[in-house]
């Protein structure tokens, strides 16, 4: 039986280079010049230090364009409130990763509520969707990727015919 597997991650490779990328963007901005500003990957969450509040905004901003041009979903991004002190502002961005319980019923609520001849099953971190026609999964993937799919980085894996 054909099947896909729902689940939401990235490259942690792919975030390194962003961030990478992000520092040296930051380095070579005029706006950014004689001002003590980097980001910082530890583990599943970047650091953004600065020296303002409107900065990290702008930071912010360049972290995500990297982010999106290395083909890792913005929506992965869970942006915490900044911490200011006298001299200077952090913020740390969490980079998240895996179906929580409460998204992953929903998603199979969503499946369920369009009739389609599939099940789908909840596997940890990860939804399996089984179908006789591959027609009926393709349509589940587009319905998941539409306006009324949910506001989370899916991605698609293990297709098998």
């Amino acid at each position: 039986m054909p099947s896909f597997d729902i689940v939401s991650e990235f490259d942690r490779h792919e975030a390194t280079n962003a961030v990478d990328q992000a520092n040296r963007e930051v380095q070579t901005r005029f706006d950014f010049r004689g001002v003590d500003a980097h980001f910082t990957l530890e583990g599943e969450s970047v650091a953004l230090e600065a020296e303002a509040d409107f900065q990290l905004q702008q930071m912010l901003d360049m972290l995500r364009g990297r982010l999106i041009a290395r083909g890792i979903d913005a929506r992965c991004m869970d942006v915490k409130e900044p911490e200011l002190s006298g001299v200077k502002a952090r913020q740390t961005v969490e980079l998240k990763q895996g179906l929580e319980q409460a998204d992953a019923k929903d998603i199979v609520k969503r499946i369920k509520a369009t009739k389609a001849k599939v099940q789908a099953q909840i596997q940890g971190e990860k939804i399996r969707v089984t179908g006789k026609k591959r027609d009926d999964l393709q349509g589940v993937m587009a319905l998941l990727r539409s306006e009324e799919g949910p506001d989370l980085p899916l991605q698609f894996d293990n297709f098998r015919d």
